[in-house]
């Protein structure tokens, strides 16, 4: 039995996968089981951040797994607290949970907001407002916070205490405000599974500074924007706004799992002992790797990623086949003429890695693909779409 096989008999039928079995990396190359080479546009969803098999974090996460690869919560261990500090003197913010995924950091995210709300203003104050067209994880309540329907239909009775406004529509969000004893608002600057789809930049400073006046805790999800994605650390700061907390994982420790939720000022305090807790969050091996790859986002990769963004909108911009081109950063959206899932199915067969979002096919490369690799992907793709 081959591997595909293997996987379509015992693995839970949940992903549609294409038909490739990659076996392994290097960069921005991956190889498939029959030697194949492909530039590698997806970066496990925008998970590996230097690309596959990057050498220094591959020492960093090798090095303190010869020490000690996991240790309870209950004691303290370095690249947890070296990690954590390194977060707070990038951004701002004053204290990190972590844990082990975007839905993760995400729940966390919703728990300190209410119970920042039942402490100050009554219990009654829970209601968390989300976008629609929005993605927040596949938890229960994570699927109730996400602001799409049809990743509702089957999962009903869902979380209560969430309700959608329109993105881009201030007026409808101070109305459901207005309706409800609302404890946050939960944003994502860029709407990755929704289509690849940047809020417009009045927008987010309006609803920044109306959670501000209100008191309403304002979340973040940075769990597919962040770590350098957008061209900042986070894409917020392409808003000018700061928010109340910052939910992150994906890309932060560079293929390992690892969520995190930063606290700011006014929340920095509300989680006690025991209010909060994961088995595995914080883990050595996994937070080494986020100290690797977050030590190395600095200014120089951060242009370097705004240019090979203004490279990559240049060239598809206007081309046969494209009618739209979304997103910010490295984290782009196609509207193509053609099916997208046709267009990357065409661009596996060419040797290019793609996804797809909603309608669009979707480019997420590693921070630090090479301008020859990008060209030539670039190339492919437009081939594809025409």
């Amino acid at each position: 039995m081959d591997i595909q096989e293997l996987d379509r008999e015992y693995v839970a039928g949940t992903y549609a996968r294409f038909p490739v079995t990659i076996v392994g990396g290097k960069g921005s190359l991956v190889t498939d089981i029959d030697g194949k080479d492909y530039i590698d546009m997806t970066s496990g969803i925008a998970v590996n951040s230097f690309g596959a098999c990057d050498d220094v974090w591959y020492k960093a996460i090798c090095e303190q797994a010869a020490k000690i690869q996991h240790m309870s919560n209950l004691f303290y261990t370095e690249p947890c607290a070296k990690l954590a500090h390194m977060l707070c003197e990038r951004t701002g913010m004053k204290k990190v949970f972590f844990s082990n995924s975007g839905a993760e950091a995400n729940e966390c995210a919703v728990k300190v907001a209410r119970k920042y709300a039942a402490d100050t203003k009554g219990e009654d104050y829970y209601t968390v407002i989300t976008l629609k067209n929005s993605f927040h994880g596949r938890t229960i309540t994570m699927l109730s916070a996400t602001g799409q329907d049809h990743y509702h239909e089957l999962f009903r009775p869902l979380t209560p205490g969430f309700v959608h406004a329109e993105a881009d529509n201030f007026e409808y969000l101070k109305v459901l405000a207005d309706a409800h004893k609302t404890a946050a608002i939960m944003i994502e600057c860029v709407q990755g599974e929704g289509g690849v789809v940047a809020l417009s930049e009045d927008y987010v400073k309006a609803v920044a500074q109306f959670a501000k006046e209100n008191d309403i805790v304002l979340i973040v999800d940075e769990v597919q924007t962040g770590n350098g994605r957008s061209g900042q650390l986070y894409s917020y700061m392409n808003y000018g706004i700061t928010p109340d907390i910052v939910s992150t994982a994906k890309g932060l420790a560079g293929g390992l799992p690892l969520g995190a939720t930063l606290l700011g000022e006014k929340v920095k305090d509300t989680l006690k002992p025991g209010d909060h807790g994961s088995t595995f969050g914080g883990n050595p091996v996994a937070c080494a790797g986020g100290v690797s790859i977050l030590g190395r986002i600095d200014d120089e990769l951060l242009a370097g990623v705004r240019e090979k963004s203004k490279y990559l909108f240049e060239e598809f911009t206007g081309a046969p086949g494209i009618e739209a081109v979304s997103g910010m950063g490295l984290m782009m959206g196609l509207k193509t003429t053609k099916p997208a899932k046709d267009v990357v199915n065409a661009c596996i067969a060419e040797g290019v890695l793609c996804l797809t979002a909603k309608d669009r096919v979707r480019l997420l490369p590693a921070l630090n693909i090479p301008d020859d690799l990008l060209k030539r992907a670039a190339e492919v793709i437009k081939k594809c779409c025409a």
